[in-house]
């Protein structure tokens, strides 16, 4: 029996994931490692070879070290559950004129939800990733704060889990830096993973290739939103898109040319219509959140200082969060962001710590 306990890991095949496998099964734990599989390649509609944390090399990698270590290895079979509720929701997202972030979605409704239910069924104390990011018990809650390598902060996407399942949850990662990682790879004689390429694409679309990701989903939607109008603020229409769907805002490529840059402004799907204009009309000081979650704290007080993140690589910025109900938060901005976008993540942070987040309205 395990002095610390046993503990699934979720094994991707990457060099994160596997490194703390070992560092786990090296500091006593009893280690079982799981890869889910949660799409297949035929989704996607692509044509070039299966990759990335799904694929058949993935799982093989995986299940390698786990081998080669002598701890048992599990792969989940979850595309049914992912397709239904993390892919469907990206394409239903793109459709109503918002941008989506599926692997927020993923982490707070998925894959926690898969890991802990195979973590109970063999008697798992914990579950743990290689998610760059802290976590400790304070208060009686527990707080997620951001990793020591801030270059790959993970936090960001940690916002949605639940006390319940933080409560059992282990990130070895969130001590290290990228490059300490990738010296202990090759130190464990794992020099194969240390050479491994990472991939920041989304990973049911490994091409990256969007447009054809929604026109495999959605048979006929090129045809049916092909035409639309190109708009400025005051509703003078300067041209034609191909449709609102394949338009994010803050996008400049592909904007109808002005002369000047133009960037996406607004996307009004009930009219197929593109706003665009200059870039200080992407500039806003106030945004509403759906679907509060609060980490570090049961509940907010009427105001506070929080240093605010509205997608994955943004530096922040500092401002006023505001809880207006179980659900909802403002936040006012000390100074004009660009591209706020309806759909995305805002993520509030007090200091390092993760104090919550939501799904910007």
């Amino acid at each position: 029996m395990s002095k610390h306990g046993r503990v699934l890991v979720a094994m991707s095949g990457g060099i994160d994931s596997s490194v703390t496998a070992v560092l786990l099964h090296e500091a006593g734990y009893e280690v079982i490692g799981l890869t889910m599989k949660t799409w297949d390649y035929a989704q996607a509609g692509g044509n070039k070879k299966e990759t990335g944390c799904c694929s058949l090399d993935s799982i093989n990698d995986a299940r390698a070290i786990a081998v080669r270590l002598g701890f048992p290895h599990y792969i989940l079979d979850i595309r049914e559950e992912f397709g239904d509720y993390v892919i469907d929701n990206f394409v239903e997202e793109y459709i109503a004129g918002r941008t989506p972030n599926p692997c927020v979605l993923c982490n707070t409704h998925i894959k926690w939800s898969a890991l802990l239910k195979r973590a109970d069924k063999l008697n798992c104390d914990y579950i743990a990733t290689g998610h760059y990011a802290h976590i400790r018990n304070e208060n009686n809650r527990y707080v997620i704060s951001r990793g020591t390598d801030t270059h790959k902060d993970q936090s960001y996407v940690l916002w949605g889990i639940s006390q319940q399942n933080l409560a059992r949850t282990q990130f070895p990662m969130g001590a290290f830096h990228k490059t300490e990682i990738r010296k202990m790879a090759v130190d464990m004689g794992f020099e194969e993973l240390a050479n491994k390429p990472e991939s920041y694409e989304i990973c049911f679309i490994p091409d990256n290739d969007y447009h054809g990701f929604l026109n495999h989903r959605v048979p006929g939607l090129a045809e049916k939103v092909d035409g639309g109008n190109f708009a400025l603020a005051d509703g003078t229409i300067v041209g034609q898109h191909k449709g609102y769907p394949y338009y994010t805002i803050g996008q400049r490529k592909g904007v109808v040319p002005m002369g000047e840059p133009f960037f996406v402004t607004q996307i009004i799907p009930e009219t197929n219509t593109v706003v665009i204009g200059k870039e200080d009309e992407l500039l806003g000081q106030q945004l509403t959140v759906r679907g509060l979650n609060l980490v570090k704290y049961e509940s907010l007080p009427e105001e506070i200082p929080a240093w605010i993140k509205i997608r994955y690589k943004d530096n922040g910025t500092a401002g006023m969060l505001h809880q207006l109900d179980a659900n909802h938060a403002r936040v006012f901005f000390s100074e004009p962001v660009k591209a706020i976008s309806p759909g995305q993540s805002a993520v509030f942070y007090e200091g390092n710590d993760l104090l919550g987040g939501g799904w910007i309205q």
